[in-house]
């Protein structure tokens, strides 16, 4: 299929991608800014372990470690992590669930350049005076003006608002999109598993994020107006912080690791010619998950001195939420027994993912017990621990659902033998970093620290540890290789290059603007599979071919976003002119808007032959 438009507003190059709407180029967009996110926390990462390679080194000096330490963690969750989930969201979701586009096209759009605007402004402060150096979780009272002196942590306050405002309103968007825009037969008992996964994900986004935004707005009226929530000396109170900070922070965790279980969930269904074992127990696991994840947030906190009652039932909770994740990992396992498996690059992934985050869960399940937790707290123990399960899980997750939609995506095949050698390099290298760092804390080497002593037992632990991230690096700059490669010489994928199993798979890769020429009817679970079972080439039809009415683009959300990132600055320094201005732009581009929506335009399909030639 293809078409020609009617009204279409001709844009070409950056204006096209400033001014898009269009869910695929958002989800590009969310790539490459997550991708660059990643590549400076991987540098961050890099100058961490050579800094310890060694005990006694002065690589960099305890103020500017302190600042990586903050940095790296702030720009991996924030940053990298999320961003490249939105992409996948973005390129995938409306396609499994049969609509042309999310729900909120503009608001789509402002989500990403919330997003990128505060992630700038965070990453500024390396020029500015310097960068937050306060631990990525920003503790009070370490955050405030006596303890962080300089503007540091007011990029880290006010880059993540603007930043978080765009991933709360993207959550929203895919809320709605899920619930309102699935193709007629596509219940929700009929959802692909990343769908799913998405929608709890989006659900989560929706209720943990203003907690966040709650505890940095408090932060910010301490640091920039003289307020006293947190500070002790004027009758605040830390522990405050720690409460709002992971009642969003834990079910952080599963934004982040619930996408990835979806992805695996896709991936090795397809490799195993299978459909995944145990759906519907997958599906409340998946929501269950979900529910929990908002009732373990204080065994961040065993050592504040809760006392034994709320210990114990926040130890309980966090033994309890093993139970939906340990019923997904035997599904994944019972998917791939019998089945005529494959190992392609997204394969090899996905089945790598599924020890490493178990041992991340093991050592979870070691962590929830309160007197235990005593001994492991603030120790390499706990970073191995969520290395396992952020990087582990959430990077091998990420990596899998890369390798399998990028053909979708972008309508070329990754180059297998260097995808390969990039899963390999990185699986070893990640074992080698975070292993040894479970020993180097049951020894006692304590988080965040910028040396260590000789003689303590601690020098190999470190060395191999340093020695695996160029392995991990190795393996990233691989794919980076890969993705060039492909750009420039990768041969063209047909629809559907994996014989896969959902609706994305049903139309060309990449896809066309309006994603469906017809919107498809679903018949069953794995609704393309059911098609081919039953013979048919493709999707049947739910509605006769005609115009389809599309988004026009907008630089609005760009103007915007913009408008925020001037008034942070100007907040920042007590320039109340720069406020009234950036505030200024933002609510007159807001009035633009509502008093000129968008019409929109449309498009007519045409059948055209397998050479594009119009029948």
């Amino acid at each position: 299929m293809s078409a020609h438009a009617s009204h279409a507003p001709k844009r070409s190059g950056i204006l096209d991608w400033l001014t898009t709407v269009d869910h695929k180029k958002i989800g590009i967009l969310y790539l490459i800014a997550g991708g660059f996110f990643f590549l400076l926390g991987g540098i961050e990462a890099l100058l961490i372990r050579l800094q310890l390679m060694y005990p006694g080194l002065d690589l960099v000096g305890a103020k500017t470690f302190n600042e990586l330490i903050t940095m790296h963690g702030t720009t991996m969750i924030f940053l990298a992590a999320m961003p490249i989930i939105f992409a996948l969201m973005n390129a995938v979701v409306p396609l499994q669930i049969g609509a042309r586009d999310v729900a909120f096209p503009f608001v789509n759009s402002l989500g990403f350049w919330l997003f990128f605007f505060g992630g700038v402004l965070i990453n500024t402060s390396w020029f500015m005076g310097g960068a937050p150096d306060a631990g990525w979780t920003s503790y009070a009272t370490l955050a405030l003006n006596q303890y962080s002196a300089g503007h540091g942590v007011d990029f880290y306050v006010l880059g993540l608002q603007i930043a978080g405002l765009g991933t709360l309103i993207g959550g929203i968007n895919f809320l709605v999109t899920i619930i309102n825009m699935r193709a007629p037969g596509m219940t929700f008992m009929r959802m692909p598993l990343f769908t799913w996964s998405a929608f709890v994900t989006s659900g989560l986004i929706l209720f943990a994020f203003p907690a966040i935004t709650v505890g940095l707005v408090l932060l910010m009226f301490d640091r920039l107006f003289g307020a006293a929530f947190f500070n002790p000396d004027a009758g605040g109170n830390v522990v405050i912080w720690q409460h709002l900070f992971w009642i969003f922070g834990h079910p952080e965790v599963y934004i982040l690791i619930l996408p990835a279980f979806g992805i695996i969930s896709e991936v090795v269904s397809t490799f195993s010619k299978k459909r995944l074992f145990g759906y519907s127990s997958m599906v409340f696991a998946t929501a269950l998950i979900g529910f929990l994840g908002f009732m373990v947030w204080a065994h961040h906190m065993f050592t504040t001195g809760m006392g034994p009652v709320a210990n114990t039932l926040f130890g309980l909770a966090t033994m309890l939420i093993a139970v939906p994740t340990g019923i997904k990992i035997f599904n994944w396992l019972l998917t791939m027994w019998g089945g005529q498996i494959t190992f392609p690059t997204a394969n090899l992934f996905a089945v790598g993912f599924i020890p490493t985050f178990t041992i991340g869960g093991m050592t979870g399940v070691m962590l929830s017990i309160p007197a235990a937790d005593y001994q492991y707290h603030d120790t390499y123990f706990v970073v191995a621990h969520f290395h396992y399960v952020i990087v582990g899980g959430m990077a091998f997750g990420l990596f899998a659902g890369l390798y399998y939609w990028w053909p979708k995506m972008f309508g070329k095949m990754l180059n297998e033998t260097l995808g390969k050698w990039s899963f390999w390099t990185f699986f070893i290298g990640f074992h080698l970093t975070f292993f040894p760092q479970h020993f180097l804390g049951l020894m006692g080497m304590p988080r965040r620290v910028f040396t260590f002593l000789p003689g303590q037992g601690l020098e190999w632990g470190n060395f191999i540890s340093t020695i695996g991230v160029f392995g991990m690096t190795i393996g990233t700059l691989l794919f980076l290789i890969n993705t060039y490669v492909t750009a420039k010489s990768g041969k063209r994928a047909p629809a559907d290059p994996w014989d896969g199993r959902t609706l994305e798979w049903s139309i060309p890769s990449p896809p066309p603007e309006y994603n469906f020429a017809q919107t498809p009817l679903v018949r069953g679970l794995d609704a393309l599979w059911v098609e081919k079972m039953a013979g048919n080439k493709g999707m049947l039809p739910a509605e006769p071919l005609g115009s389809i009415h599309m988004p026009s683009g907008s630089i609005l959300p760009f103007i915007m976003s913009g408008g925020l990132f001037i008034a942070g600055y100007g907040f920042m320094y007590h320039n109340y002119v720069l406020v009234g201005i950036g505030m200024a732009i933002f609510f007159g581009c807001m009035m633009v808007r509502s008093i000129k929506d968008d019409p929109g335009y449309h498009i007519d399909p045409i059948e055209l032959d397998e050479k594009g030639v119009k029948a």
